[in-house]
């Protein structure tokens, strides 16, 4: 990845600010670098995030590193590769902390894996972001170290809830997931708040993401009478085979739900563009196109900066932005804490309010670890996908 040096701003702060201050501090020089691990499901049916953050912190890295680093000291990114597999994210885990003793760690990305290795970071005291929305992750009295910088699903779900009774004005809906950790929790979270708002969850399932043919599921939803498809799926091989299933029987029943339903990955693996059509997906307002056709400022301007060096087409702008921003976050904790201690780092994240990074705004205290604003949180047609970013989803305001 080629990487400028002539100026890059991860976000409000400039991590080249960071490099600076240690410029002329050999001690800090000769230290050892950061170690940040990063574990990301990089392969299998859930990898398109994973690839995406991917993206993002491989830029910030290389910006850092080429600035000078942080006081000095280069940041080294550990990774290894989840493959969505829980058993394999834990093993990760524990080589991290026992063996390559990282300083932070950054994932899983998701949260099937995250249930299971939460609970080890959280012993090992490891200073631990990620972006999985299952609620129960974070919990400052279990997890004191654990920090999410995007919404729960409650924010999520919520989002896509009120889409559909709200905006879409409908009644009977289906509700499905994947057979993952994730998928069974979102799934189940989101029927029980459907029908606590009083509408009717005509059909609910968990689908293999691997299975080749949609159609028989999404005959059984037709069947019940749905009138719209939420969907809580990481997996963008699914998602294009739901919507080619949908275009074979001539149904024209919307999709709303995971942000997955809008990557660019989906518009490789569907058999013609209009069967993206009508697929609603949660997305923020840092990556929307208002109604002239602009991003904000802040987007803007490090779109700006990244042309032709990050590819964007094929997948979400906000996976890009989160990267980004979790390097400049790791990055000012251990500047401004003095050092890479478990308790410098956590100290500084919990002391953050309104933090501008690209993707949004952070909040985290000693008590609240969920740290993305709900407002930003808003809905967006998965077709109109251009740098990454998405067109809000008609109607949604």
């Amino acid at each position: 990845m080629i990487i400028s040096r002539r100026g890059f701003t991860l976000g409000a702060a400039s991590a080249f600010g960071l490099a600076s201050q240690g410029a002329f501090k050999p001690a800090f020089a000769q230290s050892e670098p950061i170690k940040i691990g990063w574990l990301g499901a990089l392969t299998g049916p859930s990898s398109a995030p994973a690839i995406g953050f991917d993206r993002g912190l491989r830029y910030a890295v290389d910006a850092v590193n080429a600035s000078g680093g942080v006081k000095g000291r280069k940041i080294d990114l550990i990774t290894r590769d989840t493959q969505g597999d829980p058993t394999k994210a834990v093993n990760a885990t524990q080589e991290m902390i026992s063996s390559i003793k990282v300083h932070a760690i950054w994932g899983p990305t998701n949260s099937g894996e995250a249930l299971a290795t939460t609970p080890i970071m959280a012993r090992a005291k490891m200073p631990n972001i990620h972006p999985c929305v299952v609620n129960s992750l974070i919990d400052p009295v279990k997890y004191p170290n654990a920090f999410r910088m995007a919404p729960s699903n409650s924010q999520w779900d919520d989002a896509v809830r009120n889409y559909c009774l709200k905006i879409l004005k409908v009644k009977k809906v289906a509700v499905i997931g994947d057979t993952t950790g994730y998928g069974t929790t979102a799934a189940g979270d989101s029927v029980a708040a459907f029908k606590k708002d009083g509408a009717d969850v005509v059909y609910s399932a968990q689908i293999d993401a691997t299975q080749p043919d949609m159609t028989p599921d999404m005959l059984r939803m037709k069947n019940a009478g749905a009138e719209a498809i939420v969907s809580w799926s990481t997996s963008t091989g699914m998602a294009a085979r739901l919507f080619n299933a949908r275009a074979a029987l001539n149904w024209d029943v919307p999709f709303v739900g995971h942000p997955s339903l809008g990557s660019g990955e989906v518009g490789k693996l569907i058999e013609k563009p209009a069967n993206w059509d009508k697929v609603y997906t949660v997305n923020y307002r840092s990556c929307s196109f208002d109604a002239q056709g602009k991003l904000p400022e802040r987007t803007q301007a490090f779109l700006d900066k990244a042309s032709g060096k990050i590819d964007l087409k094929d997948t979400l702008l906000w996976w890009v932005l989160s990267g980004v921003d979790v390097i400049e976050l790791l990055s000012k904790a251990v500047a401004e804490s003095g050092g890479t201690a478990s308790e410098g780092i956590i100290k500084y994240l919990n002391g953050l309010s309104k933090y501008p990074g690209l993707f949004g705004d952070y909040t985290w205290s000693p008590t609240q670890h969920n740290g993305y604003p709900t407002d930003e949180v808003v809905m967006g047609a998965a077709n109109s996908s251009k740098d990454g970013a998405l067109n809000l989803a008609p109607g949604y305001g």
